[in-house]
This record gives structure tokens, C-alpha cells and sequence, in this order.
């Protein structure tokens, strides 16, 4: 575990993401899944299939943060260029990696099965290590910083699972959330002066419905559980005060 912070940056690609077709789920879980680990996501980005935006986009997040993570693209068809573009990105060749071509052959069984469609999903980036695929075979795999997966959930988890040990992280962010049925507009002022005596504690406010009524999520992210602990206390404190609700969560 490192004492710095450690930042990454997650890149959605694919054109069925954005325009609505397919619900992306793999932010949520690699978002939630490096939080433990103390590596914090910084941002999210979905692009399209286009080889140019993917080559720009993957050189500018990589100088950016300590790690990226890149999902879709590198499945059999034709549209599935996220290889080829990582490449570019790095400079380097691509061709066929003589262990993904060896554990593929292996889980076909019959050449027939191992399509040259499906020989392309061997084709890793030159100097690439492999990232380990426990789902269906065919291997993601690591460019110094960058990480590139499958985009089909589930092989997404199989690949990160497989990996993260390669990861180090800084202090793990943890979290505490108070329901109250407060609204918005009448806890802000007192919500503003509490964030300004913790600015080391993001205070986050997420209005929704319960039951029908108002509800309001209060969430604090720290790394300190101590001034966590502090900074709850006093926001349950004001809000009994002004007659509302407070029920605290800690995750």
C-alpha cells in the first residue's frame, strides 16, 4: 500500500454503449472493486469506435493517471479495433502472442472451432503481458499502465480478479451515509458549514424518494475513519436538531 494518492481512469469504448443499445456495468464494479484497494477512479469515459478518438484518448489518460482501464473492442469482429489501437498508442507492432495462441488452441480442441475470427482475439500489442482470462480463454492484457479488457461483464470481473494483485494501491477511501428525510433546501446552509470545517471530507448530498416522501442520502469519503466519525456525528447531531431523521450507514 502506498501513502499517495493513486489515480485511475476507466475508458468505456464502443458504439453500442453510446447509442443506448447496451447498459454499461463495468464501471460500477471496477469503480467499487479499486475503492477497496485504494486506488481511486477519477474519471469515466465512453468513446466510440474509432481508431483516432481511442489513440488520443488512451496516450492522454495514461500520462494522467497511474492506472487506466479500458473496456470493449477486442473481441473477434471486425469492429473490434481496441488492440490494434493500443498499439498505435504505444508505438509498437501487434501480432499473435504464442501463449494466448497456445491456451486458445487448447480450449477449442478442434481446429475447426479456433476461427481465424477467433485467432484475431490472440493478437496482443508488442512487449504486452497477458491478463488472464478465467471465463472464456482468450486473454486481455497490460501495457505498462494501461489494462485492457473484454466489455461482457462477467469476463470483466474473471480478468480484473485475475490481476489486481499487479495493482498498488494508496490508503483505501472509506464511507459513512446518513438518511434523513430533510430536504435539500433546508439542510444546504448548515450541509455548506460542515463541509467547510472538514475540506479533507467529500460531503456529497443525493436526493431520491422513500416510501413515497423526500429522502436525502448524505455521503462523507475519507480516508481517516476517525474524522469520518467526527464529521458524522456532527451532521446527525444538526439534523436531530432541526427534528429530522439521521440514520447512519458505514461501509
Amino acid at each position: 500500500m502506498s501513502e499517495k494518492i493513486v489515480t485511475a481512469c476507466i475508458l468505456v469504448i464502443g458504439n453500442e454503449i453510446l447509442s443506448g443499445r447496451t447498459k454499461d456495468a463495468n464501471i460500477a464494479f471496477l469503480a467499487t472493486e479499486l475503492g477497496k484497494i485504494g486506488v481511486r477512479v477519477m474519471e469515466c469515459r465512453v468513446i466510440p469506435d474509432i481508431e483516432a478518438r481511442i489513440v488520443e484518448t488512451v496516450n492522454e489518460v495514461r500520462r494522467k493517471f497511474d492506472y487506466v482501464f479500458t473496456t470493449g473492442g477486442i473481441g473477434p469482429t471486425h469492429d473490434d479495433i481496441t488492440a490494434d489501437c493500443i498499439a498505435k498508442a504505444f508505438g509498437v507492432g501487434i501480432s499473435e502472442h504464442p501463449e494466448a495462441i497456445d491456451r486458445m488452441t487448447r480450449y477449442y480442441g478442434d481446429a475447426a472451432l479456433f476461427t481465424a475470427a477467433r485467432r484475431r482475439m490472440a493478437r496482443v500489442p508488442h512487449g504486452g503481458a497477458l491478463v488472464d482470462n478465467p471465463v472464456s480463454v482468450a486473454p486481455g492484457f497490460q501495457m505498462e499502465n494501461v489494462f485492457t479488457f473484454a466489455g461482457i461483464p462477467r469476463i470483466v470481473e474473471g480478468m480484473f480478479d485475475a490481476m489486481k494483485h499487479r495493482l498498488v494501491g494508496g490508503k483505501p477511501m472509506l464511507s459513512r451515509t446518513v438518511r434523513t428525510n430533510q430536504p435539500e433546501g433546508l439542510i444546504a446552509e448548515k450541509l455548506g458549514a460542515l463541509q467547510q470545517r472538514y475540506e479533507d471530507i467529500d460531503i456529497g448530498s443525493y436526493p431520491g424518494f422513500r416510501n413515497g416522501r423526500p429522502s436525502v442520502q448524505l455521503v462523507l469519503r475519507s480516508t481517516d475513519d476517525q474524522r469520518l466519525a467526527s464529521a458524522s456525528g456532527e451532521l446527525q447531531a444538526f439534523l436531530l436538531e432541526m427534528g429530522g431523521e439521521a440514520e447512519e450507514f458505514v461501509q
